[in-house]
């Protein structure tokens, strides 16, 4: 055990901990399934309130690790679901549930004290915990839940951190999974590419998305209002900031990833910036109001896109890679928050969430656009054991699930297949049967 761990409440190896979910389809009070009613803020100072509809039943899933946010005094968080989790939710994620059904995990995550009275390696063992239990939930998540569906991964800050551990660990390298894989968005983490290329850095088969409608990729970027200090926390591949458990890599042959949202959302102009229409409760906040000179644009609705508008273009600076925000008129400048190293780090997600909305329902468009999956079972006759016989399911195809029915020695059986897996359908034949072929009905 690493030295004093234990006094800061964890310990060097995390224990096996149960699913917890901040967010999950068909719960009662789910912070990620929110109304999308939106007051729409115009530079003369009228205003209109659009009321959007939510989907009953998605067709894909997305997946959600929400950034450092927990206010509890340990380095470490526990599991409870408390009033900054619900409002970190119901500000970055809520919004995709117009195209997904959202699932998001609670993690031990390290805390905003962690970030500041912890040592190097004591936040390091801490992001041990917190992977662990990240890669615990989707791995939960797909055996218990994805059947099969399309994925989107959602990260920021901290989340970004664990999903990029995590696409390494459960994606990167399994086709199977990948094949389900619609998009990564890793916002605000220092993403890491080979200099002038979409991978070869973090991840060697999920590259960065470059189009319009493309799927397997990733969404990466970090927000500055100028160019980022020599010191910044994201946007160099020396950046400093939280010490690295997982040996990213970093050095001169890499650059931080940096995709363009207007072109991947097919847009052009200002970024739609959508905010919670409610003040943002505690630490994060008050670092808003910083970031906002002044309190953040609000409205009696539970979404408002402000008057103040922006645009956002990836720029390499002095050798960082980032999205740059400029403002659009009159609209007030946003400063950086806690400081300079920082840059707009607050902002990442709802600065361009409505560019995001739209790039995640183009791609799923495309996903299921995709051809479907194909099943195939084995064309010979099949040795009967025990009353019992064993047909190889297997499911091809870009995405989906094989189901369907099979008949064989007299008996039928339904099998669900993932596409890219297979399964071992056993079927209780009738008395006297020694060998039978398998017919998909």
């Amino acid at each position: 055990m690493l030295v004093g761990l234990s006094f800061f409440g964890f310990a060097a190896t995390p224990a096996r901990a149960e699913t917890v979910w901040l967010c999950q389809p068909g719960a009662a009070d789910n912070p990620c399934r929110d109304s999308l009613d939106t007051t729409i803020q115009e530079a003369d100072g009228s205003s209109r309130v659009e009321r959007p509809q939510l989907p009953a039943d998605p067709e894909i899933d997305c997946f959600y690790v929400y950034p450092t946010v927990s206010e509890q005094p340990a380095p470490a968080a526990d599991k409870r679901i408390d009033a900054s989790l619900r409002a970190i939710a119901r500000y970055q994620a809520s919004r995709f549930s117009s195209q997904c059904r959202v699932y998001a995990p609670v993690y031990r995550q390290l805390t905003l004290a962690g970030l500041q009275a912890a040592s190097a390696e004591q936040q390091q063992a801490a992001q041990r915990v917190a992977f662990a239990d990240v890669r615990e939930a989707f791995l939960d998540y797909l055996k218990n839940f994805n059947a099969g569906r399309g994925v989107v991964l959602i990260g920021h800050s901290q989340g970004t951190r664990m999903l990029r551990a995590l696409v390494r660990a459960e994606v990167d390298k399994e086709p199977s999974v990948r094949r389900r894989l619609v998009s990564g968005l890793l916002l605000g983490q220092n993403v890491t590419v080979r200099k002038g290329e979409l991978g070869g850095g973090d991840f060697e088969n999920v590259p960065l998305c470059s189009k319009k409608g493309e799927t397997g990729c990733i969404v990466a970027w970090s927000a500055y209002g100028e160019t980022p200090p020599s010191n910044s926390r994201f946007s160099r591949p020396s950046a400093t900031g939280t010490p690295d458990p997982f040996e990213f890599p970093r050095g001169a042959a890499y650059e931080i990833a940096c995709t363009d949202p207007a072109m991947l959302s097919g847009r052009s102009g200002p970024l739609e910036s959508l905010l919670r229409g409610e003040s943002y409760p505690g630490v994060i906040g008050a670092l808003l109001v910083q970031t906002y000179g002044g309190p953040p644009p609000s409205a009696p609705t539970a979404w408002v896109r402000p008057a103040d508008r922006y645009t956002g273009r990836c720029e390499r600076l002095d050798g960082s890679h980032s999205l740059q925000i400029r403002q659009v008129g009159a609209a007030r400048k946003l400063n950086p928050s806690p400081d300079s190293t920082w840059g707009l780090h607050l902002t990442d997600v709802n600065i361009a969430l409505g560019e995001l909305v739209e790039i995640v329902r183009l791609q799923k468009e495309a996903y299921l656009a995709r051809p479907g999956p194909r099943t195939k079972v084995s064309a010979r006759k099949l040795r009967v054991r025990r009353g019992r016989v064993r047909v190889p399911v297997a499911c091809f195809g870009e995405q989906g699930v094989c189901e369907g029915t099979l008949r064989a020695g007299g008996r039928k059986a339904r099998f669900s297949v993932p596409t890219g897996t297979k399964k071992v359908v056993v079927l209780r034949v009738k008395r006297g049967v020694k060998r039978t072929k398998a017919k998909l009905l």
